[in-house]
């Protein structure tokens, strides 16, 4: 099947449409977050777990979601919608996006374990793909009033006023000696088993390698000004945007996580692609993003 075509136009609305949409589904969250620490409110926080006790859902979740996705089946009843809740909960396991259709894929509140403890760090993610490829990203974190916003060929912009990546005139290098000398930007993951072959042990020896001494760790130790953990994966691409991140790696990502923030990175000019390693990284051509890769390695714009 073709994949219909979006015009200039269209996307123009699409786009306004988004960011309205990010808007007040944003205000839901910090009308939410704003219950538990009012006089008259309720400060307990119920959740529940999915795949474990780092993988949780609130009814904030849910009920975010299906604002955005009533809103979006209203004003577009053709497109296809991608959310992680209606996934998570098995109404729709079509999670891989069909590239004929042009496809929403949304994470109602992404660093949801933030949410529950008011650490600012969450969001909503709104992405619109066409094509496969995600065409528009919408981020806002409520708590921090940060909107992160992107259209393809409109450049990627904080608060619709400022453009990204914050510095750039000119956009600053990577240090020579890169890894070393820049900020390094990873999350712990969900995957928590206590074994030598499994993620965290795996991440724990990559947050050392970066860490350490240039030449310790055998050879790859790099150095970095410092490792960061926002506790969301869509954060963490809106700061590589934004510039404050140098680098970011992430395995075990879903759609919803990533689509907004690719849109967002590579409007700014940054690069995002797979985060396997090749053979010989000297020769290795950089492959394309692909939504649904689960393994991402992003870097600023330089």
């Amino acid at each position: 099947m073709a994949t219909r075509s979006i015009t200039e136009r269209e996307l123009e609305e699409i786009y306004a449409f988004a960011v309205q949409l990010g808007k007040d589904a944003g205000r839901l969250l910090l009308e939410a977050a704003q219950s538990r620490f009012s006089d008259d409110g309720d400060s307990s926080q119920d959740f529940s777990e999915k795949d474990s006790a780092v993988d949780i859902v609130t009814k904030t979740d849910e009920d975010v979601e299906s604002f955005i996705r009533t809103s979006i089946a209203k004003r577009y009843p053709d497109h296809a919608f991608v959310g992680e809740e209606s996934y998570s909960k098995g109404a729709s396991r079509a999670y891989l996006i069909d590239d004929a259709v042009p496809t929403w894929c949304v994470d109602p509140l992404d660093g949801t374990v933030n949410y529950t403890h008011l650490f600012p760090m969450f969001c909503v993610s709104i992405a619109f793909v066409v094509g496969g490829k995600p065409v528009i990203g919408v981020i806002y974190a409520p708590f921090l009033n940060q909107l992160f916003t992107a259209c393809r060929g409109r450049g990627a912009w904080l608060n619709e006023t400022q453009r990204l990546p914050l510095v750039r005139n000119p956009i600053p290098a990577m240090p020579k000696n890169a890894p070393g000398g820049c900020i390094f930007s990873c999350e712990w993951g969900k995957d928590r088993r206590d074994r030598p072959d499994g993620n965290l042990y795996r991440k724990v020896d990559s947050f050392l390698n970066m860490a350490a001494e240039v030449g310790g760790r055998g050879g790859k130790g790099g150095m970095v000004h410092g490792v960061r953990s926002l506790g969301s994966a869509t954060m963490d691409l809106a700061y590589t945007a934004m510039g404050s991140f140098d680098i970011w790696w992430e395995g075990g990502c879903w759609e919803w996580d990533v689509a907004a923030g690719i849109a967002i990175l590579q409007e700014a000019g940054g690069l995002v692609t797979t985060a396997n390693p090749p053979e010989d990284p000297l020769t290795a051509e950089i492959e394309e993003v692909k939504l649904g890769g689960r393994l991402y390695l992003a870097i600023r714009a330089v």
